[in-house]
């Protein structure tokens, strides 16, 4: 039977809300089905405009993509400088 949970963690002041949580990184998370990671923020309560892309396995991608069960994922919060938002692709080059 396939692991129906996912593990979070928080960077930057993201990681703070996880500490006044008292929540451990990594968080593990019931996650039974495929959903959008848009559904992960609303689940943990976190504003979601505290939290501009997330890590799914390690790539960055936005709120509308979907988390596996099984799958690692980071919440990432805007603000992360100019040219590493593109190298992480948080945005297309032009």
């Amino acid at each position: 039977m396939a692991d129906k949970t996912i593990e979070v963690r928080a960077f930057s002041f993201l990681h703070k809300v996880f500490d006044e949580r008292r929540w451990p990184q990594p968080l593990p998370v019931a996650w039974p089905e495929a959903a959008p990671a848009a559904r992960l923020v609303e689940k943990l309560k976190i504003n979601p405009r505290e939290v501009e892309a997330v890590f799914i396995n390690g790539v960055a991608r936005h709120l509308e993509d979907v988390i596996n069960p099984g799958d690692r994922v980071a919440l990432v919060p805007p603000g992360t400088p100019g040219p590493y938002r593109v190298l992480l692709g948080l945005v297309k080059k032009a």
